[in-house]
């Protein structure tokens, strides 16, 4: 059975490097980082022999209790006497058959090429195949949790061919949270990159490259301990840059694309400039874990975020302290979302088990819908089609709604015999393509078009294909200028 999936995310086709590259390490770089993990195995080393030591000064006193250990191992050397175990190997099958007696009619060919049973002589020719990623092939990303280690898997799929298998996965160093697909390459050369962002249960984003396989550590990490300068001593403790508890959840900002932003249970929202790869901003307005957070499609400046407090912010990341707008609910806020067909508008699910539509111009929810029996772990809009609406819960059912004029109704409900659901993410190529994870059975793709009920209701209904979010003009909230596309942001 495979490991629980806590979170998943697709990447666009076309995106991907048609040939990844393969990481070579020469014998000096691989020697520095054999020795790298000796000094930081060193270090916890000491507290093991600390622990042997005082294990020593427990050891019993010489006396009657050794006298007793001493007759307990004759006894048992006596019991043993009646198997005659220093006689077992030379002891011999007296039966007719012999060993080679039955290999005698075996026959064994020098390679796969002589053997006539063998039809599939050589794999490399498949294996290479599948190594390529063709323009029509989506990413799916899902970080994986197994008793002995964490690790983010990188599944190619392919809707034509209707093929889904594992490319190739990196070991992480803890607990992964959240995924966030990015393109920003902090090079100078203001390329494009195919990354993602993992948040985990520790306070650093760990940024990878997707395009590399068989990485040993990330392009680069925000957040963790601040380095000392030298020659200044302080009696108080190391300080830290960034957040100081597990990262929840991240959303990158599509307009000024350096700009990440972080959710985490140190009860705040960091606003990174990956440029420099420092914090710019802390929002501080939740007093609790904040579990939830996304940008604006369109605008560059608008953010939303959810927290266990049962509030949801808006933010003008302008002037966030000042410039907000909350919402309380019955319960707290596992997702928030926003509708990208009417950009005014955004949903958050809760842990008992609603949802609600918010207008960000308004104090009062559109609807409220009581989706689930539980929290409310997954909150997709279809990626092209108006209206469609796809949950996940801890109850172990996915639903699928229709929210077309604010009137939720209930078009197809399915237990998904997964456990306890995680995760949904929805395919920015196909409208009807969901990936969820859970804590069961590990990914899981779905084709909701299969149902009868969905093409019932969505079939006839029009596709929306957005274009992209550095060519759309912002025309609801806020405003920004053309020049806006990435913006320095200073800390």
């Amino acid at each position: 059975m495979s490991g629980p999936v806590p979170c998943a995310a697709w990447v666009r086709r076309g995106v991907a490097k048609e040939t990844p590259d393969k990481v070579q390490l020469s014998e000096e770089e691989l020697k520095g980082l054999i020795e790298e993990a000796q000094d930081r195995l060193g270090d916890g080393a000491g507290g093991s022999d600390e622990g042997q030591t005082a294990g020593d000064t427990n050891a019993p006193v010489p006396g009657s209790s050794t006298k007793s250990s001493q007759n307990n191992e004759e006894l048992s050397d006596h019991e043993l006497d009646e198997y005659d175990l220093d006689n077992y190997d030379a002891e011999e099958y007296t039966g007719d058959l012999k060993l080679g007696d039955s290999l005698a009619t075996l026959t064994v060919y020098g390679s796969n090429e002589n053997d006539p049973y063998i039809t599939l002589k050589t794999t490399e020719q498949y294996e290479q195949e599948d190594f390529l990623i063709k323009p029509s092939d989506n990413l799916v990303l899902c970080g994986r949790v197994d008793k002995d280690c964490c690790s983010l898997e990188v599944h190619v799929y392919n809707h034509e061919e209707d093929s889904f298998y594992v490319h190739h996965d990196i070991i992480l160093p803890a607990y992964p949270l959240s995924l966030e697909w990015l393109n920003f390459d902090p090079s100078p050369d203001e390329s494009t990159g195919n990354y993602v962002a993992v948040g985990n249960m520790t306070p650093v984003i760990d940024i990878w490259d997707l395009d590399v396989v068989e990485s040993l550590e990330p392009v680069f990490s925000l957040g963790g301990k601040k380095k000392k300068k030298k020659g200044k001593k302080s009696l108080s403790s190391e300080g830290t840059e960034g957040h100081t508890d597990a990262v929840l959840d991240l959303s990158w900002n599509k307009q000024s694309r350096n700009v990440l932003a972080s959710a985490s249970a140190d009860n705040t929202v960091i606003l990174w400039d990956m440029a420099v790869g420092k914090p710019a901003a802390s929002l501080t307005l939740h007093t609790d874990k904040v579990q939830t957070l996304q940008f604006h499609p369109f605008e560059t400046q608008t953010l939303v975020s959810g927290s266990f407090d049962k509030s949801a912010v808006l933010y003008d990341c302008r002037n966030p302290q000042d410039s907000h707008r909350v919402w309380r609910f019955s319960g707290q806020v596992e997702r928030v979302i926003w509708n990208h067909f009417s950009p005014c508008h955004f949903l958050a699910s809760t842990d008992d088990g609603f949802v609600y539509c918010l207008d960000a111009r308004a104090d009062k929810p559109l609807f409220t819908l009581k989706a689930h029996d539980e929290e409310v772990s997954g909150l997709q809009l279809s990626s092209q089609i108006k209206g469609c609406l796809v949950t996940s819960s801890a109850d172990k059912y996915v639903k699928i709604w229709d929210i077309l004029g604010d009137r939720p109704s209930l078009v197809h409900s399915r237990d998904m015999k997964m456990g306890v659901l995680f995760c949904a993410a929805c395919c920015p190529d196909f409208p009807f393509v969901f990936a969820f994870g859970g804590e069961r059975e590990g990914l899981r793709v779905w084709d909701i078009s299969k149902i009868s009920a969905v093409n019932e209701v969505f079939g006839n209904r029009e596709r929306l294909v957005l274009a992209s979010a550095n060519s759309v003009a912002s025309s609801s909230t806020a405003s920004r200028s053309s020049n806006d596309l990435e913006t320095p942001m200073e800390s």
